[in-house]
């Protein structure tokens, strides 16, 4: 038995705009903030400012000021370069020890 479909196939034109102020974000292309052990902030500060800058939580910013203490550095986010930028400054400016690394893309 042949069946007719009251949904008819249809094709459709559709435009493709592309902003080239979007980074790609590929996993493969993020960049990662690291911050590095100093001995003149406090480890409260510290978790305050990864809270306030990062958007952090308590715990996730305890942990991350521990293992910068005992490892003397550690990634605190994964992003791309330009969402990091004004973190990275952010940071800096409340005192801490920040960088960015990698994120360049793979050619």
């Amino acid at each position: 038995m042949l069946y007719n479909s009251p949904l008819e196939e249809f094709e459709e034109e559709v435009e493709v705009i592309i902003d080239e102020d979007v980074e790609d974000t590929g996993r493969g292309h993020d960049a990662q903030l690291i911050v590095y052990n100093d001995d003149h902030n406090t480890f409260e500060w510290v978790v305050e400012c990864f809270m306030e800058v990062l958007g952090h939580d308590q715990t996730q910013s305890e942990q991350l000021s521990l293992i910068i203490h005992f490892k003397g550095k550690a990634t605190v986010k994964t992003a791309p370069k330009k969402i990091l930028k004004p973190k990275k400054d952010a940071l800096i400016d409340r005192g801490l020890s920040a960088v960015i690394e990698g994120g360049e893309k793979d050619d």
